[in-house]
């Protein structure tokens, strides 16, 4: 019986979005008026993100990112002997890749390597995002 009593309710229910059609109909002509109103509303938006803003202040880096890591003897010919965190050593196979302009002309996405990286990438050409998978085979 309560399957029947829900019945009828849906079929109530279909008739009023039936008659609320026609007042989306109407509704963009109030959406132009309305329009005004929503510039000045824009400053209220633009002071919620500033709260947001404050919050990741608070987040601490990941200790495994901050590791320093020693690198290999061929990953040291580009980036130094010295230990560095992972992001570090990305940032200097970057300053490499860049100041020896290694990469691809047609496809920036991929890397040509010259004799240096060659070693740690084991093949002529990789992909950035090949890259740091290369890259943390070096590290220890």
């Amino acid at each position: 019986m309560a399957t029947a009593k829900k019945a009828p309710a849906t079929k109530a229910a279909a008739p009023a979005k039936k008659a609320a059609a026609p007042a989306k109909k109407a509704a963009p002509a109030v959406k132009a008026a309305a329009a005004p109103a929503k510039k000045a509303a824009a400053p209220a938006k633009a002071a919620a993100p500033a709260k947001k803003a404050a919050a990741p202040a608070k987040r601490t880096a990941n200790a495994a990112f901050m590791k320093p890591l020693t690198p290999s003897a061929a990953l040291a010919a580009v980036v130094g002997k010295a230990p560095l965190p992972r992001t570090e050593v990305t940032k200097k196979v970057w300053e490499y890749i860049k100041k020896n302009n290694l990469q691809d002309a047609a496809n920036k996405r991929n890397i040509n390597a010259d004799a240096k990286l060659k070693v740690i990438f084991g093949k002529d050409q990789a992909s950035m995002f090949e890259m740091t998978k290369m890259i943390s085979g070096h590290l220890k």
